[in-house]
């Protein structure tokens, strides 16, 4: 009997790289994107997509999908979508003559949530407990989810009307918020070449994107991310950047703990996937805007002026001392 050898640190670099060839078959210009959907994935992570219609939010989420040899659900939430719909229910079998329960859709590995702003916060909190234990209750009885487990969530940042704000305790769940600009008039025009000769989003197969990392695969690489180093000095810049948020004029709510936690994660992901053994100034201040600019409430003054979090969070990066 053979037995195959586990691949090496590389190996599995090179795997994550060939995910983002995959998905650069199907969706173009959105680079940054595809970097973080690939930390969160490394870290366990959930992502907040936010972009209007049409910059590819859902079809990014599809075309990682299937990179991945993932099983992917979509939901896609509207105003009277209610708890059960997402994580299932309890319903009686009369055959059996007995309850069972039926699983809902977020029983599944990468959980795309479409438009999540668009249900009430009810439904929303419904998603707390998976994104958080990995786990669902229902009446009383705890039921896992499949490992890994990603929610990938869409919400349109322009149109308001029939929309649900977010609360900040379910925000502060999203490892990353990643903001899909408009493409570059270049990628625009690849775009058009690309339907112009037939390729259509609804069918990725043709568009040749297929499957090159599995659940086993993505394990292996998050405890190789794990034995990634933070210096006592890094760590320590990465607490002043935190204080920073709370101390700024222009901030209402600075980062929590949590939110410092999770810059670490992400820059150690970050790291792992530029071969660094160690985590540097850089890659902290690589991941801190899509980490952090979620995480920070603005005083309405501030919004007033038109100032964003991603201004603020520049300009600390700036200001505070960086180690040496």
């Amino acid at each position: 009997m053979t037995t195959t050898d586990p691949l090496t640190s590389t190996d599995l670099r090179d795997a994550f790289g060939r995910v983002r060839t995959e998905v650069g078959k199907a969706v173009v210009g959105q680079d940054g994107a595809v970097s973080g959907l690939i930390v969160a994935l490394l870290t366990g992570g959930h992502v907040l997509l936010e972009g209007v219609p049409g910059v590819a939010k859902t079809l990014l989420v599809r075309s990682l999908s299937a990179a991945l040899d993932l099983r992917t659900t979509r939901v896609q939430f509207t105003p009277d979508l209610m708890p059960g719909d997402v994580t299932g229910s309890v319903v009686y079998d009369a055959k059996a003559g007995d309850f069972e329960f039926r699983r809902g859709p977020v029983f599944t590995n990468i959980l795309l949530a479409d438009e999540i702003n668009r249900t009430p916060p009810k439904t929303q909190s419904a998603l707390l407990e998976a994104m958080e234990e990995r786990q669902v209750t229902i009446d009383g009885e705890t039921h896992p989810l499949p490992h890994p487990f990603m929610v990938a969530a869409t919400q349109n940042p322009v149109e308001y009307e029939g929309t649900y704000t977010l609360p900040e305790a379910q925000l502060d769940r999203f490892l990353l918020k990643l903001v899909l600009d408009l493409p570059a008039r270049e990628s625009e025009i690849e775009i058009m070449q690309r339907h112009a000769a037939g390729f259509t989003p609804r069918d990725l197969g043709a568009a040749g994107v297929t499957a090159v990392v599995t659940a086993d695969q993505i394990t292996e690489a998050r405890a190789l991310v794990g034995e990634v180093r933070a210096s006592t000095e890094l760590l320590g810049y990465l607490v002043d950047l935190a204080r920073a948020t709370r101390q700024s004029p222009s901030v209402k709510l600075g980062v929590s703990p949590r939110g410092t936690t999770a810059l670490l994660a992400a820059a150690k992901a970050w790291a792992w996937l530029q071969g660094a053994e160690a985590i540097t100034p850089d890659h902290v201040q690589s991941m801190l805007l899509p980490v952090w600019r979620h995480r920070i409430a603005l005083r309405p003054e501030a919004e007033l002026e038109g100032v964003s979090a991603d201004t603020i969070l520049r300009a600390i990066v700036s200001q505070v001392q960086v180690p040496l």
